[in-house]
Parts: C-alpha cells; structure tokens; sequence
C-alpha cells in the first residue's frame, strides 16, 4: 500500500469557500474515487459531500444522509454514494449498506470514515475540516488538511494551486 501523506492544508474563510473547492475538486472524481470526509459535527462535511455532488451534476436536493445512512445519486457520472457513518457501532455493520459495490463501482463520500476501522480501501483520500474559530456557522473559517498517496497529489496539484499551501 502506498504512502499517505498530508499533501495540503488550507485555510478556508467560510463555507462558501468550503463549497469552492468541492465544485473545483469534483470533475477530477473517477469511478472508484474513495473520500474519507473526517471532522468534528458541524465542521462542513455534508455541505463539502452536497457541493461535490452538485459540482457532478445532480440538480435536485441533496439531504444529509444521517437517518438513512445512504444515499446514492445515479442520475449523474459518476454515480455517488453518500454515506454517513456517525449511527454505526461496529465497522462490519457498513457491508449491509453495500458500500463494497460502491468502492467498485462509483464515487464514494464517506462522512466518519473512522467507523470502518479497518475496511477503508486502499488509495482513498482524506478530507479533514476543522473549525478554527467562534461565530456563526456559514463564515466560521476552517482548515482542510488534505491526506493521499502520490497519485492524488498528482490529481489534485491543478487545484491546490493559489488554494492551499502544499
């Protein structure tokens, strides 16, 4: 397994620079594509999940998937899968979701990728928002760190310039 590594760290000024970045990171997303989205509640993992999703096309309302742990967007490409993953209590409980299906054939967000121990595939890359500040939540700053092998730093060095700091 290839090494992981922090290929940057942003400071993002509020969520709409969250969003930003979803829309500049989606049309580089393959089949395949594993996102680990980690961070405290609140951070902006869901509104980073709907902007990517968005930023692929889907036109229509994009709800968290909390209570339902999934929700699949098909009528885009690649087709998504949105989990959150906060509700499990044991890592094996996510091969009744059918995320295996996912990890082969679409793009996975997975918001608490912790909660699969150690069934995240290899070559998955890590989103990590952390709030930096007080205030209200739509314009509190963030820092996105961002961990993956070599081939997302050869993906993503387009859009990480003028963004992040490498």
């Amino acid at each position: 397994m290839e090494q992981q590594e922090i290929l940057a760290e942003c400071v993002l000024p509020d969520v709409a620079a969250v969003k930003e970045f979803a829309h500049r990171l989606a049309p580089l997303l393959k089949v395949g594509d594993v996102l680990a989205l980690d961070g405290a509640l609140g951070a902006g993992k869901t509104e980073l999940s709907r902007a990517i999703i968005h930023g692929l096309g889907e036109s229509g309302d994009v709800p968290s998937p909390t209570f339902n742990l999934v929700q699949v967007y098909d009528r885009i490409t690649p087709v998504v899968w949105h989990m959150d993953l906060y509700r499990l209590e044991q890592p094996e409980e996510a091969f009744e979701l059918g995320m295996e299906e996912a990890f082969h054939g679409a793009v996975s967000l997975i918001e608490w990728p912790a909660k699969l121990g150690p069934y995240l595939p290899p070559g998955f890359l890590t989103l990590r928002l952390e709030i930096i500040s007080d205030g209200d939540p739509e314009n509190m700053p963030r820092k996105l760190t961002i961990i993956g092998d070599r081939d997302w730093k050869a993906r993503l060095q387009k859009i990480l310039q003028g963004v992040c700091m490498s």
